[in-house]
């Protein structure tokens, strides 16, 4: 093909879905209308519509083929005061979609735009001002943006970036990296095999596989990861934080919600602002909540182990300690009046000072296997259990 011929395709301005009708409803001044389109395949795909849902299927066709269909419920007089361009063209290694309104917008119109295109595209990005995307089977990078609607994106070989004004994410497989962000909508992921950076304002986050590093932030809801395969730092407003296996350290933070987790290899941070913390099968950790019960298991995982801290201002606190764990412990109940220390361990020694009419302060201190980094366990009211970890 002569490089004079670069614009590949027929550029087409359509008045497609404001002049051909396919039915009316008069009783009701309802109008649908539709058109088609085909393009030769390029290395890029954009997709650029005012309003309306949009949806890219890859596949094994040869080129890109699009239907635009819409509906209109507004008088007959206001939809003819606007029009629905659509241009598609193909300039250089990109191939452009683009349809935009002209004139008066109608008060209610819906439009869908279902995009077929080769799988093996290397970039396809989407850019609507209000309505859903999909985006399924393509081999290359996916971006999307929408000023509000739900996102479904599953079947993507390299890196998805994801941006909605206000509504729910949805993610199945992704073969690279992964970042989302929604004003207000759940989340949620099925597996990743880059890193994840999820973000959303108001809703929860579900997480079920990702095989590396994984940042994920809720402005008020619920935040749970099944498993990472690297670090994880996880963070919410006012919602419960959900752990499971996690093969690097972990930063997790709540301001009014628990946190549960189920394992770590690294270093573990738990801070909440009021509710329990429960972290199984850690190297260490700096654990605090402003009020609630707080149970740690330490294990050795490998990682370098790390001086841990564990305090509440009002609760219960239980330290499981596996058998191959050196570790100093000291321990203190502030106001010990009523409460206990107690331990599995003879190392530990448990003393108090203070009567039974005055403030009672508890304290415990004692090396497991020699000793190493230090083990600090403080609440202010509450008891506190030393056991030893079953394997």
């Amino acid at each position: 093909m002569k490089r004079s011929l670069q614009f590949v395709g027929l550029v087409c301005v359509l008045a497609a879905l404001a002049t051909l009708a396919l039915a009316q409803e008069a009783q009701n001044g309802a109008s649908s209308q539709a058109t088609s389109g085909t393009l030769a395949a390029a290395r890029n795909l954009r997709v650029k519509v005012d309003m309306g849902a949009v949806r890219v299927h890859g596949g094994s066709q040869s080129n890109i083929t699009y239907v635009a269909q819409g509906h209109s419920y507004s008088s007959e007089p206001e939809r003819r005061r606007g029009s629905f361009k659509i241009n598609s063209y193909v300039r250089g290694d990109t191939a452009w979609i683009v349809a935009e309104w002209e004139g008066g917008r109608p008060r209610k119109f819906s439009g869908e735009f279902v995009i077929d295109i080769p799988r093996d595209t290397a970039m396809v990005k989407v850019e609507t001002g209000s309505g859903a995307v999909e985006a399924t089977g393509i081999a290359g990078r996916v971006e999307i943006e929408s000023g509000g609607g739900k996102i479904h994106v599953d079947d993507i070989g390299s890196s998805v970036n994801v941006q909605t004004g206000g509504d729910a994410i949805d993610i199945g497989t992704v073969g690279g990296d992964l970042k989302l962000e929604t004003g207000g909508g759940n989340i949620s992921i099925g597996s990743v095999k880059g890193m994840i950076n999820a973000e959303t304002g108001g809703g929860n986050v579900v997480v079920l596989s990702g095989a590396m590093d994984a940042v994920v932030e809720s402005g008020a809801g619920n935040v749970e990861i099944k498993r990472c395969g690297g670090k994880v730092k996880a963070s919410t407003g006012g919602g419960s934080i959900s752990l499971g296996d996690i093969a690097g350290p972990a930063q997790i933070e709540t301001g009014g919600g628990s946190i549960r987790l189920m394992s770590a290899k690294g270093r573990v941070g738990a801070n909440a602002g009021a509710g329990t913390i429960e972290l199984y099968g850690v190297p260490s950790a700096r654990v605090e909540t402003g009020a609630g019960g707080i149970t740690v298991k330490i294990i050795n995982t490998g990682a370098e182990r790390n001086d841990s801290i564990v305090e509440t201002a009002a609760g219960d606190i239980t330290v499981y300690i596996a058998a191959d764990v050196a570790v100093n412990v000291r321990a203190s109940v502030d106001l010990g009046n009523g409460h206990h220390i107690t331990s599995d361990f003879p190392d530990i020694h448990i003393a108090a000072e203070g009567g039974p009419w005055a403030p009672r302060t508890l304290t415990a201190e004692g090396k497991l296997n020699g000793g190493g980094p230090m083990l600090k366990v403080r609440t202010t009211t509450g008891d506190i259990c030393f056991r030893r970890a079953k394997q």
